[in-house]
């Protein structure tokens, strides 16, 4: 059986995007406030609260037990990664050597 790739790195891009990396080594910036609906996301709209999310059982979580299910995140890295439009805003960066 095939497993689903987890969220291995998280890092900040501002507003509400964060630059994910999965344990396949796909990544991608995600912007979040499409997701930021409900009573349990309602804190996430404050930036403050949303910088404070970390990694937990693979995927992104936030002090409050908000979190996102890994495959949605997932599917929004790779459909980032396949649509140009959605590429500009992700920042430039270097590949690393290794």
């Amino acid at each position: 059986m095939m497993s689903l790739p987890s969220v291995v790195r998280a890092e900040y891009r501002g507003a509400f995007r964060i630059q994910l990396t999965f344990s396949d080594n796909s990544e991608a910036t995600v912007d979040f406030q499409q997701w930021l609906d409900g009573p349990v996301f309602e804190p996430l709209k404050d930036p403050a609260y949303f910088r404070r999310f970390f990694i937990d059982g693979g995927t992104v979580v936030w002090p409050n037990g908000a979190d996102i299910a890994p495959e949605t995140l997932y599917d929004a890295v790779q459909a980032t990664r396949s649509n140009p439009a959605l590429q500009r805003t992700v920042p430039t960066r270097a590949k690393r050597r290794g």
